[in-house]
Parts: C-alpha cells; sequence; structure tokens
C-alpha cells in the first residue's frame, strides 16, 4: 500500500467480521509530523494512491475517501484523523480500540494522522 513519503504506522490491528458477509480488514493509523494538518496528509495520500494507479472511489461515510488498488484485489479506506473520530462517536462506523486510542492520541498530540483500513476486493 503506498503512503505519502515520510508518513509512519503507529498503530495496526486486523479485525474479522465473521457475519453472513464475512471479511477480514486491516486497520491502521498513520501519523507523519511534517504536515500541519490530518486534512492535508489525506488529501495528499490521495495524490499518491493515484499516481500509483489507485482508483478513488467514495468512501463508506460522507467523510471518508476510498482507492481500489490496480486490479481491484484491495480497497483502502480513510479518513482524518478528527472525521473518523467523529463518525467513531455517532456510532457510525467501528474501529478497534487500539485505533481509536492512537486517533485520539494523535489529536491530543496534535499530530496529523490519518485513519486507514484495508480490505481484500472492491466492496
Amino acid at each position: 500500500m503506498p503512503l505519502v513519503t515520510g508518513a509512519r504506522i503507529t498503530a495496526q490491528v486486523r479485525k474479522c467480521d465473521q457475519g453472513s458477509n464475512a471479511y477480514c480488514s486491516i486497520e491502521i493509523v498513520v501519523r507523519d509530523p511534517r504536515y500541519r494538518s490530518s486534512d492535508i496528509l489525506a488529501h495528499d495520500e490521495s495524490h499518491v494512491l493515484r499516481n500509483a494507479g489507485w482508483t478513488l472511489a467514495g468512501g463508506d461515510t460522507g467523510t471518508e475517501t476510498a482507492a481500489n488498488s490496480p486490479g481491484h484485489k484491495l480497497r483502502l479506506t480513510y479518513s482524518s484523523a478528527a472525521d473518523d473520530l467523529q463518525q467513531i462517536d455517532l456510532g457510525v462506523i467501528n474501529r478497534a480500540w487500539p485505533i481509536t486510542y492512537a486517533l485520539s492520541n494523535s489529536m491530543f498530540d496534535r499530530a496529523a494522522a490519518m485513519s486507514m483500513m484495508l480490505e481484500v476486493g472492491s466492496t
């Protein structure tokens, strides 16, 4: 998965749903101290993905963006830390506790961060 140069993964959790549409995903928090805001970090990530041949798409919520890998083998959904925390708080999305904690810490640290979820195939 392409990332903005200098960005680092600070939390990662594998999460599976065994329901009728069973799937597994990898939830990730990415931080980059060079950025002044999480929104700019997420925006620049869109450019990196597009330049790597990923196709941008709508996310699961109005604040998320998604991208499908070349050949549509992977789907990446991502959003700024603040936007994902708001959606978590409203009960619109669920994230593993370590991911929510890492996003919250990035807000308190005033560090640019984004939440990402990588899944197999486009949904």
